[in-house]
């Protein structure tokens, strides 16, 4: 499900020019802009990205105009992109990485150039690296969705460790290979400790729970009544109403309770120590927390803005009503142990 040019314009609006100008300086519309990263000269911009081409795309291109950048992106799922970082050491070509969640910048903070005081403090504390290694672009809820023709919000339990309850055998699905996922994952080890996350992700197996590659076919499937409930982002239900309309019979459930499975996680950027282009990179988030883009990701992609002074959108659930776990985002770095948990388990083969 891709966003569209004529979207991509409503979401800018007129006048953005003026914002577009003060976050990157100069405009040169006829900017190169290409989407391979396989090395660069000084004046480009790399970038790493775990978020899908599909949600940053547009961001990224209207950067590179405004900036007079030519930026090559290289797109992958964010831990492969982690560890491509951590093989290539020093001597990675990235100038920024991208990632999708605070797991995969923690894994390579140490590869990170601290960024100054009044780019990490646009954002809340909880939003960033205590370190001020990376900081974050747009924030993205965990939620249970649900089939709206099966299920009532009542229905559901106080938080997601009664999800492996006998009752809901055959009725969920999961993504155990996306990021977001491994991160509430590691969420719950720091929340609830090693073995009861093993207790949660074995009852969930013995749950037949079904596995889906990812975040979107998990919402398709809910709404076509395949299953009846599935752990997601909260955003992909808001892509799918939007294409789909009001009657779409899918809603978000944000656990009453909370603990890890209301978990709010953070979308963030960094520059690599290795970047030969740290005043672009520099640029780029800037851009990045500008009110331009932070409406954009309001509007466009329904995630939460973090910059003071964007509203949230009026369908999302104020994210202080939203009873998230209290988790560092440093105890959310460690993916590679929750995927060895997860291959232990069987969840991830």
């Amino acid at each position: 499900m891709r966003i569209g040019r004529r979207r991509l314009l409503g979401a800018f609006g007129i006048g953005a020019a003026t914002s577009l100008m003060a976050a990157c300086g100069t405009i040169n519309l006829s900017s190169d802009r290409t989407r391979t990263a396989t090395g660069g000269r000084r004046g480009d911009l790399i970038v790493y990205s775990g978020r899908s081409e599909s949600l940053v795309e547009p961001l990224i291109d209207r950067f590179a105009e405004a900036a007079g950048v030519r930026v090559k992106v290289k797109y992958a799922n964010t831990a492969q992109l982690a560890a491509t970082i951590l093989e290539e050491g020093p001597n990675s070509p990235a100038d920024i990485f991208f990632a999708q969640d605070p797991g995969g910048l923690g894994s390579i903070a140490h590869f990170m150039t601290p960024l100054p005081d009044r780019t990490v403090n646009q954002v809340p504390p909880w939003a960033r690296s205590p370190e001020g290694g990376w900081v974050g672009i747009s924030g993205r809820a965990r939620v249970v969705a649900y089939n709206t023709d099966k299920l009532t919000e009542s229905d559901l339990p106080d938080d997601i460790w009664g999800l492996t309850d006998p009752i809901w055998r055959g009725r969920m699905g999961w993504a155990p290979i996306n990021a977001s996922f491994q991160t509430m994952v590691t969420g719950m080890r720091s929340v609830w400790g090693q073995e009861r996350t093993r207790e949660w992700l074995e009852g969930m197996i013995a749950n037949k729970t079904g596995f889906y590659p990812k975040n979107t076919p998990i919402v398709a499937a809910v709404g076509s009544g395949e299953i009846e409930l599935g752990l997601v982002n909260h955003y992909y239900l808001y892509r799918f109403l939007a294409e789909e309309g009001v009657s779409f019979p899918v809603r978000n459930y944000h656990p009453r309770a909370g603990g890890p499975g209301a978990l709010v996680m953070v979308a963030g950027a960094g520059i690599l120590d290795s970047s030969k282009n740290k005043d672009n990179a520099a640029r780029f988030l800037e851009f990045m927390l500008s009110k331009t883009a932070q409406r954009y990701f309001a509007s466009q992609t329904y995630e939460y803005p973090l910059v003071n002074g964007v509203p949230t959108e009026r369908l999302l659930m104020p994210l202080e009503e939203i009873r998230q776990p209290s988790i560092s985002v440093n105890d959310l770095a460690d993916l590679r142990g929750t995927q060895a948990l997860l291959r232990d388990t069987g969840a991830l083969t």
